[in-house]
């Protein structure tokens, strides 16, 4: 069992998921890194990493090809693409992947999470998302959602996900951090 100590949280300091996963680090003793560039709104400041434009410009992809693989829509705009460009640096750096979201019927996850969620699969990271629709943790196996529970057992993981927390997201995360470090 890895001791809090020993782990780091990657993750983009945004209302909701990001910053309860941050709280629940910070009341474990996790080290947290915050990804964030200029001119970006985050409401956890904890250990924040400005990326310069150079860096963001590794996470850079066509957002054809990422509305092609997420079977929608994305806009063009800077502003959407600069946030999928900084995903990239938090999934890029963690081992294991933890995101609040909805698994859509195509078996990929709702808005900006979905990307996150679809690097972790490309890196062949350890990627879970707790449905808030369903309530319960699911872990990408041989191309499947499979039920589970899972535990942080990566010393470098990422959590993301939804803006807006339910109270049992809430309740599956604090879950999660007790899961994994509670003797």
């Amino acid at each position: 069992m890895l001791k809090p100590s020993e782990c780091t949280l990657f993750s983009g300091g945004h209302i909701g998921a990001e910053t309860f996963f941050g709280e629940c680090a910070e009341k474990w003793g996790v080290e947290e890194v915050t990804y964030s560039y200029e001119g970006h709104y985050i409401k956890r400041e904890k250990n924040v990493v400005m990326l310069s434009d150079k860096e963001l410009g590794r996470g850079d992809i066509s957002m054809e090809i990422v509305s092609n693989h997420m079977h929608r829509q994305y806009t063009q705009s800077e502003k959407i693409k600069r946030v999928l460009q900084s995903i990239f640096h938090m999934i890029n750096n963690s081992s294991q992947i933890f995101a609040v979201g909805e698994i859509m019927s195509d078996k990929t996850v709702r808005g900006g999470t979905g990307w996150g969620v679809e690097l972790g699969k490309f890196f062949n990271r350890n990627v879970h998302v707790f449905d808030k629709n369903k309530d319960k943790w699911f872990t990408w196996r041989s191309a499947e959602w499979v039920e589970d529970e899972p535990l942080i057992i990566e010393p470098k993981f990422c959590g993301t996900g939804s803006r807006n927390l339910t109270e049992e997201s809430q309740v599956a995360i604090e879950k999660l951090f007790e899961r994994s470090f509670s003797a």
